[in-house]
């Protein structure tokens, strides 16, 4: 692959599924796939310093487009001289369009042909986002990789009201690829349809006639069932090229992650982990721990043996409980390191099992492993 190029390189497929093991080459940095991206909202992972994302091998976070633009503002991020340098990250950043955020936390939103009027959830002040303002946006912040504005779909949604959606979407699709002058940023388009398997279909095809550098499953994980989101995957990605990377967004949920790499899914982005370890709950290979139970209070047995993170290697569950239970700012840093790092460790280990053709063994032994509530972890 060229050292200063954006390019999707398919290294092997499992011989029983779908699954895929790949590089991304993100303008001469080398992320391999699957991978989970953990979540830096307002360019910082809550908690984190970038010297603690490099030592859990995180290659690709995610920033958030509506976010950044609130505050600090595109104006500051390009006087600082982009995302990497005002955060102090070396690794590639993909910026979200901004459209999830406008659609789930602005208020009085109304949508028109030309873009989306809200008020800002912070203060009610008066907003107005375009497809092209996204992209514009996403320039100034200057991450590696941007997503093309979209409408999320509610779900459940009726037909006609998707179909209308969906072909809004292509048109801000078209108007955000042609706005789109970095050459230094990747641009995705964003599949949507809801639960319509000819929308799905139409909406992916159309994207593909566009040319993008790579694609997102949009419209999943909204309040659907499992299987419902899973059938969402089977109606979205046989339309999609094989040589440029998919991307499910907002999938951090142990099933979800295997249930669409078995189906082709390159990349997973997701706050479940530091928001859970937040709350003290904690991704284990014995399982899911509630760190603030009382039978932890003196158990000065490290939180998961079978783990490197730095929380497990130096820290007991003891200490993690005092410091939970005193409201104390290191254990949400220490347990956020650790949640992000057991997703990290999980999609390593997944790209072994590709790579020697046993995911669908993987799969059933991590299922089989864990006791899964309905949220999947």
């Amino acid at each position: 692959m060229e050292n200063n190029s954006f390019k999707y390189e398919l290294i092997h497929q499992d011989r029983h599924s779908k699954a895929r093991l790949g590089k991304l080459n993100v303008f001469g940095r080398i992320v391999d796939t699957p991978v989970f991206m953990p979540v830096g909202t307002r360019a910082t992972v809550k908690f984190l310093a970038p010297e603690d994302l490099y030592k859990m091998n995180a290659s690709i976070i995610l920033c958030n487009t509506y976010h950044l633009w609130l505050r600090p503002g595109p104006e500051t991020l390009e006087e600082a001289g982009g995302i990497h340098r005002f955060m102090n990250y070396d690794g590639p950043v993909l910026t979200d369009s901004g459209g999830f955020q406008v659609f789930s936390l602005a208020d009085n939103r109304k949508i028109s042909e030309e873009g989306v009027s809200f008020k800002s959830h912070l203060d009610g002040t008066k907003m107005f986002m375009t497809p092209e303002d996204s992209i514009h946006v996403q320039e100034a912040i200057g991450s590696d990789i941007a997503i093309s504005f979209d409408e999320c779909i509610p779900y459940p949604s009726e037909y006609d009201y998707c179909k209308d959606s969906v072909d809004r979407t292509l048109r801000w699709a078209k108007r955000g690829k042609e706005a789109h002058t970095r050459k230094n940023q990747a641009l995705f388009g964003v599949v949507q349809g809801s639960v319509y398997p000819d929308l799905r279909k139409y909406c992916a095809e159309e994207l593909v006639k566009m040319d993008f550098d790579g694609y997102s499953i949009g419209g999943t994980s909204v309040g659907e069932d499992k299987q419902t989101h899973y059938k969402m995957l089977d109606d979205t990605l046989p339309y999609l090229p094989e040589d440029k990377p998919r991307y499910e967004m907002g999938i951090g949920a142990i099933n979800d992650i295997l249930e669409a790499v078995e189906r082709g899914v390159d990349m997973f982005d997701c706050v479940l982990p530091t928001r859970i370890a937040r709350h003290g709950t904690l991704m284990t290979s014995r399982g899911r721990i509630s760190i603030r139970k009382n039978i932890y209070k003196n158990d000065f047995t490290p939180l998961d043996p079978d783990c490197d993170c730095e929380c497990c290697r130096n820290y007991t569950k003891a200490y993690l409980n005092h410091l939970f239970r005193n409201d104390e700012g290191l254990g949400s840093r220490l347990m956020s390191i650790h949640n992000l790092r057991f997703l990290i460790r999980l999609m390593e280990e997944i790209r072994q099992s590709i790579a020697e053709d046993r995911f669908l063994e993987f799969k059933e032994e991590i299922l089989n492993k864990y006791d899964f509530d309905e949220r999947g972890f």
